[in-house]
């Protein structure tokens, strides 16, 4: 079993693209923290979402938003511009959850507590999806 969990921040704004054939797809940039010989270090994960599952979450993520992923791992290594092997660091994510670590709450110039999370506009979307169902997929109740 391939699973990952990560827990971090955004480093960018998500990502949306489509493929030739018009699926839709994702990518978020996640910046996350571990603790090497003693000193912090900053893990990039390119995360990819397929479809339109997560896309109501979508509008309250911004860059530097927590976030928490869970997916499945994808590790690639590539030669970078001096030569040297790079790992590349990716998840599709099959699970996204806003982080109660960190804070997205700013106090404002005149005082008032203000709040990022308010989600973009959004064009109405219709009911059913083109997309493949899975039958084997949990009900989420």
């Amino acid at each position: 079993m391939n699973q990952a969990t990560v827990a971090g921040h955004l480093g960018s704004d998500p990502e949306v693209k489509f493929t030739p054939s018009n699926r839709k797809v994702t990518t978020l940039r996640v910046a996350a923290r571990a603790r090497k010989g003693g000193k912090d270090e900053t893990i990039w994960w390119r995360v990819t979402i397929w479809g339109e599952q997560f896309d109501k979450m979508m509008g309250y993520f911004k860059k530097g938003s927590p976030i928490i992923v869970q997916g499945e791992m994808d590790l690639e290594i590539f030669t970078n511009r001096e030569g040297k092997s790079q790992i590349s660091a990716g998840i599709t994510a099959h699970n996204i959850m806003f982080s109660p670590f960190g804070r997205t709450d700013q106090v404002g110039a005149d005082g008032r507590q203000t709040s990022d999370a308010q989600p973009k506009e959004e064009s109405v979307k219709p009911l059913l999806s083109n997309e493949p169902f899975d039958a084997e997929e949990e009900i989420p109740f």
